[in-house]
């Protein structure tokens, strides 16, 4: 008989040890580690199966490249993460926090498409009474209340082992197939327990596998870290061809639907969702409902235009300024960068003599967003002057622009589709680096003042207001 041979497998990033480490020699995770039973080398392995039983190569001009059919989904916000519809064929990981909405919006997508799809939903986590609940509390608030039976294509099982999952697969052939989660699903002949690497990365593999050679478009759950990040193995991503994220304070009603990789799509691409009692209710224009509850003409806010994939997004930036009563002075961000922060802090300190050294800052992207792209620099520091300077920013103002260490503006990317949105939203004046360069000219919907560093951006930001006031501009 073989011998049975153990190894230690780290649950973040699928490394393995001959003996128990309590810190990973790979990515360095504490308590990561996992014993799994393995069988000897000496073991014959099962055959390597392919995704079409046999492959032949073929010449490249005499393969058929016709754009095929997405399936239409009637969620519009959903569509457009997914770059139209959904492939047939594809597999979707859909990863977020604990209680963030991600059964609630495929469910909602399921119910959508099951009058003319047939779909199997498979859950791990919730019985089949909870999931028709669920159903039926969203169907209630269809069209205006509106009661409809609910759909009669939609089948409910719940069942953990794959194999099992199989055989209803071929019992039911639906053209679409949920799984809920691809944590608690596994594989009998496995020894690992469920949520393994092993167990996720196999279970992935044959879902994978089913997705390629049945033209079954695959949806599956992924639980997340305490980092966020989707738990399991960086392989798992690339098992996939589109991964998504659910994303937003469990505590504001907002949530964004992310787009991180998609091979059908651009990726990047962000759809927008409210929460409400009937679900998650798609949000058509992001930029208004984020700027609703502004405060006009009060210190320390200005709005910047930030691109989320292919949707320009017009953001309030809040920021406040205090005397520190300690040694050291605090910095706070709220959906910024924290380096960022400090970046932006100094050269307002150096460029813009703005001694912010015995200030706590705190900065806050309403409504929840996050922003990564420097393009949101120019609007960050006009917040920061103007709670320090106490003179509010213009309110009919956008600024953008992404600040160097020697207080210059440089221009982003996309400027003109930028500027387009924020005249559709009534901004009357837009501050932006002083174009070097001929391209596209700008659009005559909003007035268009070219600055060249971070002291002349606060000038027209607030000079005339600082003027009205008697105070001198510095």
């Amino acid at each position: 008989m073989p011998k049975t041979l153990t190894r230690f497998v780290c649950q973040e990033c699928g490394g393995t040890s001959p003996k128990y480490m309590g810190k990973c020699p790979k990515c360095g995770s504490f308590n990561s580690m996992v014993e799994e039973i393995v069988r000897d080398e000496a073991t014959p392995k099962s055959p390597i199966r392919g995704l079409s039983g046999r492959s032949t190569p073929r010449r490249l001009p005499d393969i058929d490249a016709s754009a095929e059919d997405r399936i239409h989904v009637p969620i519009g916000e959903f569509a457009r993460v997914l770059g139209g519809g959904i492939v047939p064929g594809s597999i979707v990981l859909i990863g977020g926090d604990p209680g963030i909405g991600k059964s609630t919006l495929l469910l909602q997508m399921t119910m959508g498409m099951a009058d003319k799809h047939r779909v199997l939903y498979v859950s791990g986590e919730e019985s089949e009474r909870q999931i028709k609940m669920r159903a039926a509390r969203l169907q209630a608030q269809v069209k205006s209340g509106a009661r409809q039976s609910l759909p009669h294509d939609l089948f409910i099982v719940t069942e953990t082992n794959l194999g099992v999952i199989m055989d209803h697969i071929r019992e039911v052939k639906p053209t679409l197939l949920i799984v809920d989660s691809i944590q608690t699903t596994y594989i009998p002949e496995l020894t690992s327990s469920a949520g393994s690497v092993t167990q996720v990365r196999e279970c992935a593999s044959q879902l994978r596998e089913l997705a390629k050679t049945s033209g079954i478009s695959v949806f599956i759950i992924g639980h997340v870290t305490k980092e966020g990040t989707i738990a399991g193995p960086r392989v798992l991503e690339h098992i996939v061809d589109t991964v998504l994220h659910l994303e937003g304070d469990r505590y504001q009603a907002y949530r964004l639907l992310r787009s991180i990789k998609n091979r059908f799509g651009a990726t990047a691409e962000v759809g927008v969702f409210e929460m409400h009692e009937r679900g998650l209710v798609e949000v058509t224009n992001p930029s208004e409902a984020f700027l609703a509850e502004r405060m006009v003409n009060a210190p320390g806010s200005s709005v910047a235009v930030t691109m989320e994939g292919t949707r320009p997004l017009l953001v309030e930036i809040q920021g406040l300024t205090s005397h520190t009563n300690f040694g050291n002075a605090r910095r706070t961000p709220n959906g910024v960068n924290f380096n960022r922060l400090l970046l932006i802090a100094a050269v307002l300190t150096r460029r813009a003599r703005t001694n912010l050294s015995e200030q706590d800052i705190f900065v806050n992207v309403v409504s929840g967003l996050k922003i990564d792209e420097p393009a949101a620099d120019l609007a960050i520091a006009a917040a920061i002057a103007s709670s320090m300077r106490d003179i509010p920013v213009r309110a009919d103002a956008v600024l953008i622009g992404e600040l160097g260490l020697a207080g210059e503006l440089r221009m982003p990317s996309q400027m003109p589709l930028r500027l387009r949105e924020a005249a559709k939203l009534g901004f009357k004046i837009a501050i932006v680096p002083k174009r070097l360069r001929k391209s596209e000219p700008w659009t005559k919907d909003i007035q268009i003042v070219e600055v060249r560093g971070i002291q002349q951006a606060l000038d027209a930001a607030m000079g005339k207001a600082e003027r009205k006031k008697g105070r001198k501009v510095v």
